[in-house]
């Protein structure tokens, strides 16, 4: 039966989402530990992380209505989350930008709300998935293109949806997933 192949994910316990300047050193499997420059960004909504992938194409049609070529013109991956820890200054800096989030809880934190581009970076997003298997996803190079409303309300955690588009690195990959089983004993999430 191929119904061992199908999985859910959950996030890793103690963090599924990370954010490090971007040059960081990468993981490059499922299972190392991560650069100490990744800092973790906290909770995720219950809507968890979406990967988008869409592919532009393009066709030459010849007179006389044959199509004679056609391939891909573009493709674009993206992240999206929405972050609800919004007492956190990492997440605040994932938002808004290193330079525009000072301060901490005891101190006092304070926010600046411009126009100023937040700073490319890399972005890691750890799962466990079914039977003792666990995924990591790692954007090497995302820019921050849109933040979506933040709703302050009672019966809602204050949270930060964001969307973050993936640029290439220097091997012209925009996204890698790895995916390794660690634990033949484990039993299913």
């Amino acid at each position: 039966m191929k119904a061992k192949y199908t999985t859910t994910a959950k996030p890793q316990v103690g963090g599924a989402v990370f954010r490090a300047p971007l040059g960081t050193e990468l993981p490059t499997n499922a299972t190392d530990t991560l650069n100490s420059a990744f800092e973790e960004l906290g909770y995720c909504s219950d809507d968890g992380v979406t990967s988008s992938q869409s592919t532009e194409t393009f066709e030459n049609v010849a007179w006389g209505g044959d199509t004679v070529n056609s391939g891909i013109k573009s493709k674009t991956v993206s992240l999206k989350a929405k972050l609800i820890e919004a007492l956190n200054v990492a997440t605040l800096k994932a938002v808004y930008g290193e330079d525009n989030v000072t301060g901490d809880l005891d101190t006092g934190i304070t926010v600046k709300v411009n126009s100023t581009d937040v700073e490319e970076s890399s972005w890691v997003v750890d799962m466990i998935m079914r039977g003792g298997v666990v995924k990591r996803i790692v954007v090497p190079d995302v820019k921050l293109s849109e933040i979506g409303d933040v709703v302050y309300k009672d019966d809602e955690s204050v949270g930060y949806e964001i969307t973050l588009k993936a640029l290439p690195d220097d091997d012209n990959q925009v996204q890698y997933e790895y995916i390794q089983k660690i634990d033949s004993d484990e039993s299913d999430s």
